[in-house]
């Protein structure tokens, strides 16, 4: 798979098979991400991988505290609101997949099982979750952006499906407790991954992209 291949047939992945990816392929994905950039070569970034045992323990941790009311804390708080360009395409995003599965994402009840299914991590029989030192800048939070995306990328050309998940980190302290990882660090993003299921409907749903018009100006 070339490059520009990879990059275009990339999707978000939301049904896994229950297959685990053997060891050195996932490592031989780290082992890609790990050439992103980075400023200064500092690369800012770390990762925990789970599987089997420990992946379904956290996983009912998390659905555990959603269910009994907890508050979310996640490391990057989550947006308040959105300049209007930018609410304009999460509304489009919003009715385009309302009209092909149904489910109303504006539904209280429909945001639930959405978490919880992030919190299962879509059966994936991987989790990966990305961090980093909490006293690093904004520079080093767009670093670990450049390696979360190599990583996807990375996968997918290994035949590998992934989904970022921001709901997934929205219990920051207990995850890192649950991991052993430092309270000085900052937790940024999860990441399923597994093999795909392509044969699930959920999967035959694409998000689209602006007309570059729009997000390009020429001088």
């Amino acid at each position: 798979m070339d490059a520009i291949e990879c990059i275009k047939t990339r999707m978000s992945i939301r049904k896994f098979k229950s297959e685990p990816v053997p060891k050195e392929v996932l490592l031989e994905v780290i082992n890609i991400a790990k050439w992103s950039p980075s400023y200064k070569n500092s690369q800012p970034w770390e990762a925990v991988i789970l599987s089997g045992d420990k992946k379904e323990a956290l996983s009912n941790m998390l659905i555990g505290l959603l269910e009994n009311g907890t508050k979310p804390c996640p490391d990057l708080p989550t947006p308040e609101s959105w300049p209007a360009a930018e609410a304009a395409r999460i509304d489009h995003l919003f009715k385009m997949r309302s009209a092909a599965t149904g489910i109303d994402m504006n539904d209280p009840e429909n945001l639930i099982k959405a978490k919880k299914a992030n919190f299962s991590f879509y059966g994936a029989p991987h989790a990966i979750y990305l961090f980093q030192d909490a006293s690093l800048t904004p520079w080093s939070l767009f670093d670990l952006g450049l390696f979360a995306q190599s990583l996807m990328l990375s996968a997918h050309a290994n035949g590998l499906g992934t989904v970022p998940q921001a709901f997934a980190t929205d219990y920051a302290q207990d995850i890192k407790k649950f991991l052993s990882i430092p309270e000085t660090k900052r937790l940024v993003l999860g990441i399923s991954i597994g093999y795909p299921d392509m044969e699930s409907p959920v999967n035959a749903f694409r998000t689209d992209r602006v007309q570059t018009d729009e997000i390009v100006k020429w001088i």
